[in-house]
């Protein structure tokens, strides 16, 4: 109990801090998807014209929806706690307390601010005649569960090793845009030339990306199989992020 209280109050503090001295507040967490759904719709639907291949397929801007907010959540949920051991450097020199819950806070606090969109973005595309499965909503916020779980192993590695690498911070925008572009995010699998599409499977985003499409928009499928798997390596990417940090933990003052 003590290191959820601990959770909790660093998942305000990163809250509070995050909109201190804004105007609309916590409310901004709304307002953004909102605004960013406006800007998508204008340039790809208006500009680039853009459509996802096949006779039944759903508009682009939903299309879109299902793979970048879930990509918003996890990649800036990285970058946010790739740093939180090194921003932190003062408090973890006066204060005992576990490293964990630094990393753990970052990456939660952001994918509450983002699954908050998400649910606004989604609510929002019904209202205005998208035909989404608002009763498919609960499934799909546990695939934003388990995408934490996936997030929050590579977010315990990456700031493990920031303490000590401190380029992978300049590094990994640039890394996470290469990521977002290798994986189905602004396009479809059966946009790829067929000799290419077995690849994406090696990209344990692409997952994420087609469950909240077949789960919400009913666009393709998923299984129970892939569920499993994606499950899989969520846990042992968790298992082995955590493991690392834990075994570089003891060191970690020393080069703060």
């Amino acid at each position: 109990m003590p290191a959820l209280r601990l959770a909790l109050h660093f998942i305000h503090r990163e809250l509070r801090n995050r909109y201190l001295g804004s105007f609309s507040g916590g409310l901004w967490a709304l307002f953004q998807p909102l605004i960013q759904l406006a800007v998508y719709s204008f340039v790809f639907v208006y500009v680039f014209k853009a459509k996802v291949p096949g006779a039944n397929a759903p508009g682009y801007i939903p299309f879109l929806v299902m793979g970048l907010w879930p990509w918003n959540a996890f990649a800036e949920g990285l970058a946010r706690a790739t740093t939180a051991i090194q921003d932190n450097a003062a408090l973890i020199g006066k204060v005992a307390l576990p490293r964990e819950v630094l990393v753990f806070s970052a990456v939660a606090a952001n994918f509450l601010l983002q699954g908050i969109g998400f649910c606004a973005i989604v609510i929002a595309m019904r209202v205005f005649g998208v035909p989404v499965d608002l009763f498919a909503l609960p499934l799909a916020l546990l695939g934003f569960v388990q995408l934490f779980v996936l997030a929050l192993g590579f977010a315990f590695l990456f700031a493990a090793v920031q303490v000590f690498v401190r380029d992978l911070s300049s590094a990994l925008p640039q890394l996470l845009m290469l990521w977002m572009f290798s994986s189905p995010v602004f396009f479809a699998r059966d946009a790829l030339p067929e000799r290419y599409r077995g690849w994406l499977d090696w990209n344990p985003f692409t997952y994420y990306t087609e469950f909240f499409r077949a789960a919400l928009l009913g666009a393709g499928s998923f299984s129970l199989s892939s569920t499993l798997m994606a499950l899989g390596v969520a846990v042992i990417v968790f298992t082995l992020g955590y493991a690392i940090f834990r075994r570089l933990n003891p060191y970690f003052e020393d080069f703060l």
